[in-house]
């Protein structure tokens, strides 16, 4: 019984390895070929995602509203806000000449946010060894921003007036990702104070996050329905299933939207069948691998201090979540069992 238990459970896992890879990496390309085309259509993008999930949730998580929130909905509002505001700058951050490499490693300085504000807020201390891998995510960051913030001053034509507005553009979309992170790291924080209190909730939180702010795109549905608009205009393109003409953008939000889903739920189950430290190694692979093909895909200028750069990121987060060190501790615990059996 245990063995067949533990079959079923590395079973969920790989299973949720494959949705993590399959559906997070499909979903960059996808918001790459969207971007590229109209490089302002992150508010689409956004409502489309939270539309999409909050329609799941409504339906298999609440019971078309019938389930009451185990978290009261005033700690849920705070969430929301928090989690609206980071989703929604983070792909409005893309008008600002933000290419995607460097908008992937940016995010994965997630961890120097939330040691920051975890020192600030929750008062925690930390290992050497975490202030050295955040030393290193930030060394990385720091090179691939200024390595980035060179191309936006050479790469315009036009007149010095030009120039100096475009790096200023630029530099409030890095302002934009810089505020997102931050954000993101309190809302961290905040959800990890409300488990503690009220017990995990993960799908729960996953519902109102998105369906809660939906009357929050109101703001935005002049820029929603414009490119809604552009949309409809882009080359349609033959389903094979449906055997009808598509536009060619409102299909690539579609196959987004749900390579999106697909993401987030390999994410929760991989949450509830593996460690913390197993959850990390693999959403890192999985931006690494991400990164690597907008690169020579989408043939993103990158540099070799870009290289560099990404290499340090990397590296800091693995030693960050001590990968090293479980790695030692799993051979020795096997050279034991051979000296064991030996015996």
């Amino acid at each position: 019984m245990s063995s067949f238990l533990s079959i079923t459970a590395n079973m969920n896992t790989i299973f949720a390895v494959l949705l993590v890879f399959v559906g997070c990496c499909s979903n960059v390309v996808f918001l790459e070929l969207l971007v590229r085309k109209f490089p302002g259509c992150g508010n689409i993008v956004t409502f489309a995602q939270f539309a999409f999930i909050a329609l799941e949730g409504f339906i298999f998580e609440t019971n078309f509203g019938r389930k009451k929130p185990a978290i009261p909905m005033s700690n849920y509002v705070i969430m929301v806000t928090m989690f609206f505001t980071v989703s929604v700058i983070n792909n409005y951050a893309l008008n600002f000449n933000i290419a995607m490499p460097l908008h992937m490693i940016f995010r994965s300085g997630s961890l120097i946010a939330n040691m920051i504000l975890g020192i600030i807020i929750l008062k925690k201390r930390y290992s050497m060894s975490k202030y050295l891998s955040i030393a290193m995510v930030s060394l990385g960051i720091f090179i691939c921003t200024i390595m980035s913030a060179r191309q936006v001053n050479t790469g315009a034509e036009g007149s010095e007036d030009q120039d100096v507005y475009a790096f200023l553009h630029w530099l409030l979309g890095i302002a934009m990702l810089t505020f997102a992170l931050l954000m993101s790291a309190r809302m961290g924080i905040f959800q990890e104070t409300l488990y503690k209190q009220y017990g995990k909730h993960s799908k729960e939180a996953l519902f109102y996050n998105h369906c809660l702010p939906l009357p929050g795109f109101l703001l935005l549905s002049s820029d929603i329905y414009n490119h809604g608009v552009l949309f409809s205009q882009s080359t349609p393109v033959e389903v094979p299933v449906i055997g009808q003409a598509v536009p060619v953008m409102w299909l690539y939000l579609l196959i987004n939207v749900i390579t999106q889903y697909v993401c987030i739920r390999g994410v929760f189950i991989l949450t509830t069948e593996c460690a913390s430290l197993t959850v990390t190694l693999v959403v890192t692979l999985r931006k690494f691998i991400s990164l690597i093909f907008s690169i020579l895909y989408f043939k993103n200028p990158f540099t070799a201090w870009h290289w560099v750069g990404t290499a340090v990121v990397f590296l800091g987060t693995l030693i960050y979540t001590e990968v090293w060190t479980s790695v030692r501790m799993a051979l020795r615990r096997k050279e034991e069992l051979k000296e064991k059996k030996a015996e």
